[in-house]
C-alpha cells in the first residue's frame, strides 16, 4: 500500500471527508485530493502535518504493515505497538476491505440486537401495566 493509499485509509477510518481533511490541513480540496490520488509527491513538512492531523507517526504512515493496520483498527485508531517493524507495501487492500466489512457487519448486528432489546423492554413495560 502506497503512502497516499494509507492516508486515505486512515482518513476514512476516522470518518472524515476529503473536504474535512483539506480544511484541517489548511489546503484547498483539489490539492488534498491529488495527494490521496498519488498525483503529487508529498514533501516532508506536509507529510508531518498529515501524520499529526491523522494522529499517527510519520514512520507509521510511511511504513504501515498489515499487522499495524489491524492493530490500528482493533485499538480504535491508535497505534500502540510501536516496537513492531514497519514494512511498506505489505498490506493487501482486499484484506483491509474484508476486515472493514466484518467490522461493519458486527456493528449492524449489535444495532439490531439493541433494537430487539428495546422491543423487549417495551413489551415488558406493557405487560406490567396490565
Amino acid at each position: 500500500m502506497e503512502v497516499h493509499e494509507k492516508i486515505k485509509f486512515i482518513r476514512l477510518f476516522r470518518g472524515w471527508s476529503q473536504e474535512e481533511m483539506a480544511e484541517k490541513l489548511g489546503m484547498v480540496l483539489n490539492g488534498y485530493t491529488k495527494i490521496e490520488q498519488g498525483k503529487v509527491d508529498i514533501n516532508l513538512s506536509r507529510l508531518k502535518q498529515i501524520a499529526e492531523t491523522l494522529g499517527v507517526e510519520v514512520a507509521q504512515l510511511v511504513g504501515l504493515s498489515e499487522k499495524n493496520i489491524f492493530n490500528f483498527i482493533e485499538n480504535g485508531g491508535c497505534f500502540i505497538h510501536q516496537q513492531q517493524q514497519f514494512h511498506s507495501n505489505t498490506v493487501v487492500q482486499s484484506d483491509c476491505q474484508y476486515e472493514l466489512e466484518k467490522a461493519r457487519l458486527v456493528i449492524e448486528q449489535k444495532e439490531q440486537e439493541i433494537l430487539y432489546l428495546k422491543e423487549i423492554i417495551t413489551l415488558m413495560k406493557k405487560s406490567q401495566e396490565i
